[in-house]
């Protein structure tokens, strides 16, 4: 197992992180999905391919994710960005880097382009989720269902072999987050990477992430019989095989 570390944020919060350190290169920055932590094979196959090809990497596991601190439940979009968005500061520092953000992560990532415009050289959507709790949950739910969200604050959703725990405050967050109306004009390369058998996540979403971008290169790729997680060996040779491609570019 790599050697994670912890970043103390307060008093009562430290945040569980993997990097691999330079002072002045590129960075490979992944943000996982929703209750994902850094310890599956999408951060754990892009950790190697960083410390490879001599790259900086850094991935993390949000506040109430993994072993960071925190209770999943209290925690959301608008906690889990700003959270991202402080270790990328202390870690990643004044280096350029690349996003790569996997399902909820792929929301994440859109919100780090209110501060690291300039910085983001690069952004690779995998499964991308983004608004899914307004989109995938809130809209779609049946009346009994919204009726006991908003009576108890909470409730326990299955999918697939997972049960999540909704909380009314996620969704009323999730709503708050919008990022599906707002254009970004930076000149990067954007590739959508999607499985045409998720289903979690529609590839639909995928292409309203690349509708955003006004003046990047935008590739969409989906994968043939790919599930929404896109982990087996096959699948994650494409995705860094995508990376190797936006890494050329900006070299």
């Amino acid at each position: 197992m790599k050697k994670f570390k912890y970043l103390k944020i307060s008093n009562t919060k430290k945040l569980r992180y993997l990097n691999n350190y330079f002072k002045e290169k590129l960075y490979i920055i992944f943000l996982p999905g929703f209750m994902s932590d850094i310890e599956g094979k999408k951060p754990q196959a892009l950790f190697r391919f960083a410390k490879k090809n001599k790259l900086g990497f850094l991935s993390l596991e949000y506040s109430g994710h993994g072993k960071s601190s925190g209770v999943f439940t209290k925690g959301n979009i608008s906690i889990w960005s700003n959270d991202t968005k402080k270790v990328i500061n202390k870690i990643v520092k004044k280096n350029n880097f690349i996003l790569i953000g996997s399902s909820m992560g792929a929301w994440i990532a859109l919100n780090q382009f209110r501060y690291f415009k300039s910085k983001i050289r690069g952004f690779i959507g995998i499964g991308s989720a983004p608004e899914f709790l307004t989109r995938l949950m809130w809209d779609k739910f049946p009346k009994k269902t919204k009726k006991d969200l908003l009576k108890k604050g909470k409730i326990l959703i299955n999918n697939g072999n997972y049960e999540y725990p909704i909380t009314l405050q996620l969704i009323r967050d999730g709503q708050k987050n919008k990022v599906l109306n707002k254009k970004i004009n930076s000149k990067i390369n954007v590739t959508m990477i999607h499985g045409q058998k998720d289903n979690v996540v529609p590839v639909i979403f995928s292409r309203y992430i690349l509708k955003l971008f006004t003046k990047a290169e935008k590739k969409m790729l989906i994968i043939k019989n790919g599930d929404h997680s896109l982990s087996n060996r096959g699948q994650l040779k494409k995705i860094i095989k995508e990376l190797n491609v936006i890494i050329k570019n900006i070299a």
